[in-house]
């Protein structure tokens, strides 16, 4: 059974639409939604093993320029 992870993400002021446009290139999410609230995005990703999404999480999705956390 695959591991799966919801991932909520802070952008830069002004950046939101950019960073979802960037993580939708990604074919290893699921689903990204911007959200309201204290977080503004929210993604899903599933892998074989939880190490797997650590590795995406850190390698492919921290990198995207906008992130502030």
């Amino acid at each position: 059974m695959a591991a799966k992870a919801f991932v909520l993400i802070e952008t830069l002021v002004g950046r939101n639409k950019e960073v979802v446009a960037a993580l939708r290139q990604l074919e290893e999410l699921k689903s990204v939604d911007t959200v309201t609230g204290p977080y503004d995005i929210i993604a899903i990703i599933e892998g074989e093993t939880l190490n797997d999404i650590g590795d995406l999480v850190t390698g492919k999705i921290h990198p995207v320029a906008g992130i502030s956390r």
